[in-house]
């Protein structure tokens, strides 16, 4: 990781003085890396040590960190990691351009790769990503959206570049199609129940260790799964109330709302979905070969239960 940084350090360096600075500021809030970790791990899961995962795994990050910043300017965020987001300290402007040149500067990354595959697979999961982004913003304060809507949503949006990680460790590691087609389904169940928490955290989390607001999805008009078991599950009364804060975009009522996901169990609910999806993650491990960094791939997908930032 610490060669993965070397590499996004020296990648980040651009003529234009508020590039570097917007970027820096991003990438240096720290976060959990975790999309090129993936990476690495799969990697060494699969016996490649070449360098060019070092490189691979800088355009996962610059990828992950441009959709970063042009969420925080969608979604009006304020605060990231406990302090303020690229947008409140520089703008949407600069966070938005920024933003484009992190994409673009990844796609100069990709090329020294030399490798058409690599390129196919990241530009698929960049415009993937885009579409579930379109998709969500379709999707806000619309209170009938469906499981079924919700997880199509998160798997483009967050799983896709999971998925992308692990499957591009199999690609760099000339891996036969059924250990990289492991290596994706693990990638995208991780991806899939690391979201899902996060939408539990998002009603159950601590403010002060997420380094965010509680209660950001309900202001933005996000529908997330704790909303959509809870209006199943819930009275009349309850189902009214959620579906006003959600048509609203309030956080006005986020006390009572936070009351109901918990009563009607749509939190433990929640968890267990992504439980299931961790199960997944774990069946696709069990396909790759037996060594430390597969057991750190099985660890992942079991310790993702117990996140609670």
């Amino acid at each position: 990781m610490l060669q993965v940084d070397e590499v996004i350090a020296q990648r980040l360096d651009s003529s234009v003085p508020l590039v570097g600075q917007v970027a820096r500021y991003i990438i240096s809030a720290g976060g959990k890396r975790l999309r090129p970790a993936l990476l690495l791990l799969a990697c060494g899961a699969l016996g490649y040590q070449g360098a060019q995962r070092f490189n691979i795994a800088a355009v996962i990050e610059f990828i992950h960190t441009a959709t970063l910043l042009h969420d925080d300017v969608v979604d009006e965020s304020t605060l990231r990691r406990g302090r303020p987001t690229a947008n409140e300290s520089f703008g949407n402007p600069a966070s938005v351009l920024v933003g484009d040149f992190l994409h673009s500067r990844a796609f100069q990354m990709m090329v020294d790769a030399d490798d058409m595959r690599i390129m196919q697979i990241l530009s698929e999961a960049t415009n993937v990503i885009a579409e579930g982004e379109v998709q969500q913003l379709m999707n806000t304060h619309d209170a009938s959206l469906s499981e079924a809507g919700y997880l199509q949503v998160i798997r483009s949006k967050t799983a896709k570049l999971f998925e992308a990680s692990t499957r591009l460790a199999a690609v760099l590691a000339g891996s036969p199609a059924a250990v990289e087609q492991a290596c994706a389904n693990y990638g995208q169940a991780l991806g899939t129940a690391f979201q899902v928490i996060d939408d539990v955290l998002d009603y159950d989390g601590d403010a002060s260790e997420m380094g965010k607001n509680l209660g950001d999805d309900l202001r933005e008009g996000k529908v997330t799964l704790p909303l959509i078991i809870a209006m199943q599950r819930g009275s009349e009364a309850q189902r009214q109330l959620i579906r006003g804060a959600i048509e609203a975009g309030a956080t006005d009522e986020l006390t009572s709302v936070i009351a109901i996901v918990k009563e009607t169990g749509a939190l433990d609910a929640t968890r267990q979905a992504a439980a299931a999806q961790a199960r997944l993650a774990l069946d696709a491990a069990a396909q790759l070969p037996d060594n430390a960094h597969t057991t750190a791939l099985r660890e992942l997908a079991s310790q993702l239960l117990e996140r609670r930032v």
